[in-house]
């Protein structure tokens, strides 16, 4: 990396632990933006499209933000590792504030979805820089304490995310969703700004920045994840924009492969797939971020539809499993410093699974606890399985590859959920077309349920539809176990802080 060894002490130590505390109250709240942004505009769509039209584009309201997240992700994972976390971290923030406050001034919904964008470049130096600076502040053995606090702050901003959202739009403006934004982001930055310190790293060559690889990663990321969120959706999976958009993504991810081969300091190194244990959690992450999809898409539905519940009950079932996920993963250092990191996630990803598998036999129509209950034991379930293995892929590189090794294994699940709802959301829908005759897809079928003109048959059409897509899910997360029991190293060759 062209730097001298002395340079790369741990950053705790030049910023002190009397100052890390106001560090974490930072992360903390630049993790709150990144997740609350991904779900606080759901609730206000509706006034929104009211004031400023678009209804058969508003998708890409989600669509673009998650789009411009996932493709930046390796990116600013090299340039925290080349340049640092600090000023990484604080130009993404000044561009998720920007992008939050073009939102709030969008004059249509072309314009919106252009500075939802721009808020996602942004957002995805917010998740991923977030993590690896946690990683750089806290020795190994107090990583689990910071992981899981940010671990509950995505989770509580998450659930909370569409009621804020419904509250803004109701009592106030929409705007008002992307305005929240700037004293939060504002008193972020001034923490970091103030309190952060990073050690002096004397370089003895000039960086150089893979432009060209960089370039490519946008390009053949947002080809293939817009085929794969649109696919189906706003288009057939074989009509031409389908198929130009698959093959074009194709086409780049070949040139991709070339260029970080010939590039001096590549955005996506080789290493990073040759080394065994990232290499295996790279895999296994993409496996749990397409295993979540099945609950946190399918589940309201079949709360609402085969269930009956209004709503807010409906949420509550959806959101208990990260009620405890965070728990679980604070807990999970007292498993993982007995058994290691390998055999911890290996006991939650086979409890995961054998969960997703028992969803569908749950009785017909069934009571809300049942589901309730297999939720909250699914959380737990998870948190003993994703936080050992950031932690322990954290622990096993130096401090210039974290960044990159963290941003590519986030970037992973962040593709995998993307998979996942393209893959699942197509499963659902050849399930209820063989129930119903070819009669509508998963949200016809929910509409009409919302409205009671639906008949039993239809119901049970539902339930069978999102059992596969979580006997799917439970295929995943099989996937993700035979992935850890076979390429994952029984030991993490941990290195000493």
């Amino acid at each position: 990396m062209g730097e001298t060894r002395p340079a790369l002490r741990d950053a705790a130590q030049h910023t002190g632990s009397g100052r890390r505390g106001a560090v974490t109250a930072a992360l903390m709240l630049a993790m709150g933006l990144a997740a609350l942004d991904s779900t606080i505009v759901s609730t206000a769509v509706p006034q929104i499209v009211a004031d400023l039209g678009g209804f058969s584009v508003f998708s890409w309201l989600f669509s673009g933000y998650l789009l411009a997240v996932t493709v930046t992700l390796p990116v600013y994972g090299k340039l925290s590792d080349t340049f640092g976390r600090k000023p990484v971290l604080i130009a993404g923030a000044a561009l998720f504030l920007l992008g939050s406050l073009l939102c709030a001034l969008a004059w249509n919904m072309g314009a919106l979805i252009a500075f939802r964008v721009v808020q996602g470049l942004g957002g995805g130096a917010l998740q991923g820089t977030v993590q690896t600076l946690a990683a750089d502040l806290y020795p190994l053995e107090e990583r689990p304490k910071i992981q899981s606090k940010l671990s509950t702050v995505w989770a509580v901003s998450a659930v909370a995310g569409p009621g804020v959202g419904g509250v803004l739009a109701a009592y106030a403006d929409w705007r008002w969703i992307f305005l929240i934004n700037l004293p939060l982001g504002a008193a972020a930055l001034w923490l970091l700004v103030r309190h952060l310190h990073e050690p002096v790293r004397e370089r003895t060559t000039r960086p150089r920045v893979d432009w060209a690889g960089a370039l490519t990663i946008f390009a053949c990321g947002g080809a293939l994840l817009t085929a794969l969120v649109q696919g189906g959706v706003a288009w057939a999976w074989l009509s031409w924009p389908s198929l130009t958009l698959l093959g074009t993504g194709v086409a780049l991810v070949v040139a991709l492969v070339l260029i970080e081969r010939r590039a001096a300091e590549p955005v996506i190194p080789g290493w990073v797939w040759r080394r065994r244990t990232i290499a295996a959690v790279n895999l296994a992450l993409a496996a749990l971020g397409l295993l979540m999809v099945a609950p946190t898409v399918f589940l309201a539905t079949y709360a609402q539809s085969v269930l009956g519940l209004a709503p807010v009950a409906a949420g509550f079932v959806v959101s208990v499993w990260t009620l405890s996920w965070p728990v679980s993963a604070a807990l999970s250092q007292h498993v993982y410093r007995r058994i290691g990191f390998r055999d911890t996630a290996i006991l939650g990803i086979t409890a995961a699974a054998l969960l997703l598998f028992a969803f569908p036999f749950l009785p017909y129509p069934g009571e809300a606890w049942q589901p309730t209950l297999l939720m909250l034991l699914l959380g737990a379930a998870l948190g003993l399985f994703q936080l050992p293995l950031i932690v322990g892929v954290q622990s096993t590189v130096e401090w210039e590859e974290r960044g990159t090794a963290t941003a590519s294994i986030l970037f992973c699940r962040q593709t995998g959920q993307t998979l996942g709802a393209a893959v699942f959301g197509a499963v659902a829908n050849g399930v209820l077309a063989s129930r119903l005759g070819g009669a509508g897809d998963l949200d016809a079928v929910t509409h009409g349920l919302d409205a009671g003109t639906t008949a039993e048959p239809v119901r049970r059409a539902v339930a069978e539809a999102v059992h596969a897509v979580y006997l799917g899910a439970a295929c995943a997360a099989t996937v993700a176990l035979l992935v850890l029991l076979v390429v994952a190293p029984r030991k993490f060759p941990v290195l000493k802080d």
